[in-house]
């Protein structure tokens, strides 16, 4: 998490690093958790983003590597992406993608299943990228057992006396450990095959331009994952009825004709799906859901050192509204599955 303020001086030298001298606004931009990112307007009217890594949470050297190759592949293969202007560690400058603009919530159905459309895609476009394989950013970052494993270390530690307000979600997690490593077991045994990922599938990571174009944007959890957990945070993000942070517990679900314009964006356009990952659809939706949840939980528990927050519960309240997602997906299981089936038929 960072709250860090910078002069226009320190901006200034950032952007004089990588070739910007001309600049006559650096501002704070968008609604991302992580980096630090900035909106440059220059004299000559060109326009980047600027952004600064977080290294408390990524290795910058790995994660420009990463960067690097997956947008020069894009850009070979004639693919939208963004553009690399300059990449002095740990700052980096985008071309600002003019005329393309973004959601932060999914409004209606038609949205969804174009973001899965477009995630299909973007998973489509990197499954030939050739060897060595792209860098773990983040090893096992939606691996449930770990999550649970970091859970639990930081309730022991119990670092802020918070462990006693949260002892009906701790059983939350308790009760569903045992289905918590299907994915990760069956991508061990081989049953589902590693692909290249994007790991934060959100609907403001999808940039759109009026003629229906999009770009996948925020690459850097892009790396080898499992497609299930693609599809599974789509339906966390794409499908609930409230904001990640709603604090009324009784707007929150999971919109079941959602997840239906989900499974319709996303099956058609990831045609390299096998049999187990397709039967899985559903059940991603609520891991996934639940394993954020953890994490939310997780970084209450250990002070609120990851996700950046605007007061002290936050961590809590956004815990809470994922395991009430989880609860409504358990409810509605038999027909999100059905969908899954009919959509493949």
């Amino acid at each position: 998490m960072s709250n860090r303020q910078y002069s226009q001086e320190e901006l200034a030298a950032a952007l004089a690093s990588m070739g910007v001298t001309d600049q006559t606004d650096v501002s704070r931009y968008g609604s991302g958790h992580i980096n630090d990112t900035f909106k440059v307007e220059t004299k000559r009217g060109v326009r980047f983003i600027l952004q600064r890594v977080n290294t408390d949470i990524f290795d910058p050297v790995l994660l420009k590597n990463n960067i690097m190759r997956v947008t020069s592949f894009l850009k070979g293969k004639g693919v939208k992406s963004l553009e690399v202007v300059g990449y002095e560690n740990p700052w980096r400058l985008y071309a600002f993608l003019e005329g393309y603009s973004s959601s932060d919530i999914v409004t209606e159905p038609a949205q969804a299943r174009l973001v899965a459309a477009a995630f299909a895609k973007f998973q489509n476009d990197l499954a030939d990228i050739p060897p060595p394989r792209l860098e773990d950013i983040i090893p096992k970052f939606h691996n449930t057992p770990d999550r649970i494993r970091q859970l639990d270390e930081a309730a022991e530690r119990d670092v802020k006396g918070r462990k006693a307000l949260v002892a009906k979600e701790l059983e939350f997690v308790e009760r569903r450990r045992a289905e918590a490593a299907k994915i990760v077991d069956m991508m061990a045994k081989g049953e589902i095959p590693e692909r290249v990922t994007h790991n934060d599938t959100k609907i403001n990571n999808v940039m759109l331009a009026p003629d229906g174009t999009n770009v996948v944007i925020d690459l850097d959890t892009t790396m080898p994952g499992s497609a299930l957990y693609d599809f599974g945070d789509m339906v966390r993000t794409s499908s609930a009825a409230a904001a990640e942070d709603e604090k009324d517990l009784s707007k929150v679900y999971s919109k079941k004709e959602y997840f239906e314009a989900l499974v319709a964006g996303y099956l058609p356009n990831a045609k390299f799906l096998t049999e187990a990952e397709t039967e899985n659809l559903a059940f991603a939706g609520r891991l996934i859901t639940m394993t954020i949840g953890i994490r939310f939980l997780t970084d209450y528990l250990a002070g609120d050192t990851y996700f950046r927050t605007a007061y002290d519960d936050h961590n809590l309240v956004r815990c809470r509204t994922q395991f009430k997602m989880v609860e409504s997906m358990e409810a509605q299981a038999e027909e999100f599955e059905a969908i899954v089936r009919s959509c493949k038929r």
